[in-house]
């Protein structure tokens, strides 16, 4: 089979697998693949601190994986492309782990 991307879609593609290449950013799509959560909900159920959490989220905002919402002073995330929740699942258990 043979595939031909056109350079947007590259860089598409590569922000998408870069995003998946940080072990961290994997944790916190695993903290939320089931539901919404609250930053302090995330660190709390990965041991990762505020500051570092709150990068990474910021980073799967811009790429387009999470999206945020504001309630009072809390801001709570969802995973909102659930193609590449898919493909983590597809690649856990083509891989055994």
């Amino acid at each position: 089979m043979e595939i031909v991307f056109n350079p947007d879609e590259l860089e598409a593609l590569a922000s998408r697998f870069k995003i998946l290449a940080e072990p961290t950013r994997l944790q916190i799509l695993a903290a939320l693949c089931n539901q919404e959560r609250s930053v302090q909900e995330i660190c709390d159920r990965t041991g990762l601190l505020q500051g570092n959490v709150s990068k990474h989220l910021r980073l799967m905002k811009n790429a387009g994986v999470v999206a945020c919402r504001r309630e009072g002073v809390w801001r709570y995330y969802r995973v909102i492309d659930l193609d590449l929740l898919a493909l983590c699942a597809r690649t856990r258990k083509a891989s055994n782990y």
